[in-house]
């Protein structure tokens, strides 16, 4: 059994990643912040289902934090799958955009993504064997008015992927990047109605958070061990 942590797991695709990874057979960490009790419940739902999910609860932005709470996880043994999804959205143009909501963002997909990351990879490199697959988003490729910080970060997370994949490429750890079009959730719903979504995504639908699921899993399983570097859109065709 592979031990398998996502961040982000009480938002919508990351608690359908975990429900993918709890049941392919993995023991999987279910990461939130400040909302620790979806998480919980989660894990909960797993658990009593025969699976085996357990919820975790840190600021990914606070270094010290964060290490503290991986090397409590890293007792029971290495981190082999990784799922770097946690994000936020403070939107706003780039003319009237505060410093803050630039730094948060940032802060949160980007330098949590190596607070998370970093600790775990000596542990996993142990193994020779990994899987780590970080969550981007169509704003990254694209571009999207009022998200230059989070298509930033996002991007970031691109050039990460590539250099990671190269120094890990030899111990058996793949690295991918996923990125998600418009993914039915309670918030897309009210932003994109169906007469925008015909218009703007050439499948004429929202995406469903267990088909990213569904890739996530691919790129977390053997099946994918020749696969890496790669940033894979996940979008109904838009270019």
């Amino acid at each position: 059994m592979k031990r398998a942590l996502i961040t982000g797991a009480s938002g919508t695709i990351g608690a359908a990643i975990a429900r993918n990874l709890a049941a392919a057979g993995h023991y999987v960490y279910l990461h939130a912040n400040t909302k620790i009790e979806k998480a919980a419940v989660l894990a909960k739902n797993l658990s009593d289902n025969g699976l085996c999910a357990e919820a975790v609860g840190f600021d990914i932005t606070n270094p010290d934090e964060t290490s503290a709470a991986l090397e409590t996880i890293l007792v029971a043994g290495p981190i082999q799958i990784l799922v770097n999804n946690a994000g936020i959205h403070d939107d706003a143009v780039m003319p009237g955009m505060r410093p803050e909501q630039w730094a948060r963002v940032i802060d949160v997909s980007l330098n949590g993504f190596f607070n998370v990351t970093q600790p775990l990879l000596l542990p996993m490199i142990r193994t020779r064997w990994g899987r780590i697959v970080n969550i981007s988003s169509i704003a990254a490729v694209m571009g999207n008015r009022g998200q230059a910080n989070y298509a930033a970060a996002k991007a970031g997370l691109h050039g990460a992927t590539r250099t990671l994949c190269l120094e890990l490429a030899s111990r058996g750890i793949t690295v991918n990047t996923v990125a998600p079009g418009i993914i039915a959730s309670p918030a897309t719903a009210e932003l994109f109605p169906k007469e925008i979504l015909t218009k703007m995504v050439p499948m004429q639908r929202a995406g469903t958070p267990e088909e990213v699921a569904e890739l996530v899993g691919f790129l977390a399983s053997e099946k994918a061990a020749y696969i890496s570097g790669q940033l894979l859109n996940i979008n109904g065709g838009m270019a």
